[in-house]
């Protein structure tokens, strides 16, 4: 089939239907009839052999075929909305837009509060909204444009998407403070003994790390189990348990919670955590703007030039 042979009204429609799977909806949207969408959709149907979309509870689903043309279409849309759109640039200082990220709890609580502090600084008129990546499917989010960012472990994410790597996330162990294991360095043989709170996240890194513990044959006394961590700092205020938990949580849990950390008796394997994006929001300059402020924010090598320039001022 050529291009000729195909209106680009006809894909326009398409990834409308992909996105809304309402023939009403699309048809409101795109200034037509009811009757003009279905005629459109009826006409496309033939040119490419396929049903497209079928009746499904409150609106229409798409069909294999129609799912695995939807990214490509998508792509070669956004790059020619591009091209015929050169952007004028972008001044956070006057944007007004909200902007949706994927990420998991831990996310929350270790990149939320530097972010939103800086974007009140210089960016007041964007709004944030998140996402759980392990409760939506992520990708067809992003490749829609509902999603416009994703930190954390997404090895998901492959065909279509851009990625930066943050840093490796490793693992400490947290108690509160007094807590018996203070008072030396800590073994295995204590970490097994002590009493454990274990945060079950299947799917995310996290959960790979217990996955792992579980194959290198490495037992512990677990007292308590919880699906998030956002409870961890409450309950080890309060109990003598440990947790296992990433160090940059525990790092934001240590002061408010009076908690204490130290390295853990074996090494675990380490977690990529990376920024993600959608092709179609590459060359987006209010998306690439945000992208840098999280790379500055958290990226390991920007935290070490900023460790370096502290130290050379102190001296």
């Amino acid at each position: 089939m050529e291009l000729s042979d195909i209106d680009l009204n006809l894909l326009l429609l398409f990834q409308r239907l992909m996105q809304e799977r309402r023939v009403s909806t699309v048809a409101e949207q795109m200034n037509m009839s009811q009757p003009g969408v279905s005629n459109a959709l009826a006409k496309l149907r033939r040119r490419l052999g396929d049903p497209l979309f079928v009746r499904g509870p409150g609106g229409v689903v798409p069909t294999p075929f129609a799912l695995r043309l939807a990214e490509p279409v998508s792509q070669a849309l956004a790059t020619l909305h591009a091209a015929l759109n050169p952007a004028a640039g972008f001044d956070p200082l006057l944007a007004a837009r909200t902007v949706t990220i994927g990420m998991t709890d831990i996310g929350e609580v270790v990149f939320l509060p530097s972010l939103v502090e800086r974007l009140s600084r210089e960016a007041p008129g964007i709004a944030l909204n998140t996402v759980r990546n392990t409760s939506i499917n992520l990708g067809d989010e992003m490749a829609d444009g509902r999603v416009d960012l994703a930190i954390g472990l997404l090895p998901q994410l492959k065909g279509g998407f851009y990625q930066r790597r943050l840093f490796d996330q490793r693992y400490v162990c947290l108690f509160r403070r007094g807590h018996a294991l203070e008072e030396a360095p800590l073994t295995l043989a204590a970490w097994r003994e002590a009493e454990h709170l274990v945060v079950v996240s299947a799917g995310t890194g996290h959960g790979q790390v217990d996955d792992w513990l579980k194959r290198q044959g490495v037992r512990r006394q677990v007292r308590l189990t919880v699906p998030h961590f956002m409870s961890v700092g409450y309950i080890l205020q309060r109990t003598d348990l440990i947790a296992t938990v990433p160090e940059r949580l525990a790092l934001q849990l240590a002061l408010p919670f009076s908690l204490s950390l130290c390295a853990l008796p074996m090494t675990l394997p380490a977690a990529p955590i990376h920024l993600l994006w959608h092709a179609r929001v590459q060359q987006d300059e209010g998306n690439r703007w945000l992208r840098e402020v999280v790379i500055d924010l958290f990226a390991d090598t920007a935290m070490q030039m900023r460790k370096t320039r502290s130290v050379k001022k102190r001296s």
